[in-house]
């Protein structure tokens, strides 16, 4: 009788833990909350008079106290992009159909060489140019790039075109940073272009700043860290 509870109480045991391990990985399987550009008025345009709105992404080289990391979908997920750099708050960006919308980045890490300095010019937006700490640039230096942000399609998608990518300047080695490790005097850019129709996209990071595959790996292939989704919304 003993043996048979002893069994038993293991039974119910097992049954809580896989219980317990298949809520929190469901829990921890969800998306990154959705960052809804918000409405700052109208803007006249080569289309007419449209609506304006617009979003705010910080872009940091690892977590601190100060900024908490994305949520990993797993605990070898936290456990693999611990200190991995990210864009924050959210990944999961959505923006409404047919108005012009501004996303203005203000971006903490290093960097240096990227692969490709296609990335290093801007594309997309609506007069060809980002505007860099006050300044308007067409491009930047393919040595002095820290990230990037590229919108593009999603292969063979039968929905509107829409392709955007701005590169986001370096930090330098030596710049003065806070408590957190995070430089005192950031590199800001704000970009500003048109949606069309509705649609779904992806976007990531074209510099390599993880691990694996030529650095292309790890965090860069990671929603919440430097992937995601752009929603055009109707």
């Amino acid at each position: 009788m003993k043996r048979f509870l002893m069994t038993f109480v293991l039974v119910l045991a097992g049954v809580a833990v896989v219980a317990g391990i298949g809520v929190f990985s469901s829990i921890n399987q969800e998306e990154p909350a959705t960052l809804v550009a918000k409405k700052i008025g109208t803007m006249k345009t080569d289309k007419g008079e449209l609506d304006h709105y617009e979003l705010k992404l910080d872009v940091y080289p690892n977590s601190s106290d100060k900024v908490p990391p994305p949520r990993p979908t797993s605990a070898l997920q936290g456990i693999q992009l611990s200190g991995q750099p990210f864009y924050h708050p959210s990944t999961s960006l959505q923006v409404p159909a047919n108005s012009v919308v501004t996303i203005h980045f203000t971006q903490y890490d290093s960097g240096g060489q990227i692969y490709n300095p296609y990335f290093a010019k801007v594309h997309g937006t609506m007069d060809g140019t980002m505007k860099w700490n006050g300044k308007d640039v067409t491009e930047i230096k393919p040595t002095e790039v820290g990230h990037t942000f590229t919108v593009h399609q999603y292969p063979e998608a039968n929905q509107p075109y829409l392709f955007l990518s701005v590169p986001l300047p370096m930090n330098a080695g030596n710049a003065k940073t806070d408590k957190a490790g995070y430089p005192i005097d950031p590199q800001k850019v704000s970009i500003t272009f048109i949606t069309g129709d509705a649609g779904t996209y992806v976007w990531n990071c074209e510099f390599p700043c993880g691990d694996l595959y030529q650095e292309f790996g790890g965090p860069m292939q990671s929603r919440g860290w430097m992937a995601g989704t752009f929603e055009v919304v109707a």
